[in-house]
């Protein structure tokens, strides 16, 4: 395969057919449990950590989006937690299981909420605890994962689960083994990554499922938008007093 822009707009292309062949049932049925959990007065708490950080950004807090959504973050160790800033040096930190357990103790996750977790390999200690915990604590869990990846590689969590073998529903972001697409040399080193692309996709794909759904129903979905047109202040600021206590919106 020839390395260039034409070549990665090929494979990107490849991925999202992907997506689009073999999702739609998947993300239907991840929307039923977002449904389901906003008419319950559910909020939707979305994490990913690393690049995976992306898709909580598209779930959470952006134009379009669905105002009942919180992003938790590794940060929030320091933001929420009082923890040392100097944890956040660790470039392996999404590797600690123990981490998850203080992640879900700070966020304001209450009962009915769902929960959206995103890593391409979905093998990291910290994905994996943190679903192990919601679904201990009776959670909805949508995984959006490569399973080309994940099932490819052996997991850093001490149970050897996935975070797949969590989940309620499974989006497998179509990304190939490694993540990027285009190989260069011989050496096994490869540019052009996927998943933030795909991720990206289903996590507008669902959250216009479920409008869909609310609309359908015949209620006004609480949607955001965007603070750079007029009256978006007054409108976001309006819906998400209705989530006082429930979602946090910081400035990264």
């Amino acid at each position: 395969m020839t390395i260039g822009a034409e070549s990665y707009l090929a494979a990107v292309n490849a991925a999202i057919d992907q997506v689009a062949r073999t999702q739609t049932d998947a993300v239907r049925r991840a929307a039923d449990l977002v449904t389901a959990a906003l008419r319950a007065g559910g909020v939707v708490q979305a994490f990913g950590a690393g690049h995976s950080e992306a898709l909580a950004m598209e779930i959470a807090g952006r134009a379009g989006g669905l105002v009942p959504s919180n992003k938790i973050a590794l940060r929030d160790l320091v933001l929420f937690g009082g923890a040392d800033r100097s944890v956040l040096d660790d470039p392996f930190l999404e590797r600690d299981p123990s981490v998850a357990r203080r992640l879900f103790e700070l966020a304001p996750v209450k009962p009915d909420d769902v929960f959206v977790i995103a890593s391409n390999s979905g093998v990291n200690g910290v994905v994996v605890e943190l679903a192990r915990i919601a679904k201990e604590n009776g959670h909805g869990l949508i995984a959006v994962t490569s399973l080309a990846h994940t099932l490819a590689v052996p997991t850093k969590h001490p149970s050897g689960q996935r975070l797949a073998d969590l989940a309620d529903v499974v989006l497998d972001n179509g990304a190939p083994y490694g993540d990027a697409a285009m190989p260069v040399g011989d050496d096994g080193a490869k540019v052009g990554a996927i998943s933030s692309i795909t991720g990206a996709l289903l996590a507008q794909q669902l959250v216009c499922e479920v409008v869909a759904r609310i609309v359908a129903a015949g209620e006004t979905p609480p949607i955001y938008i965007s603070y750079n047109v007029p009256g978006g202040d007054e409108h976001n600021r309006q819906l998400e007093a209705r989530y006082a206590g429930r979602i946090r919106r910081t400035a990264s």
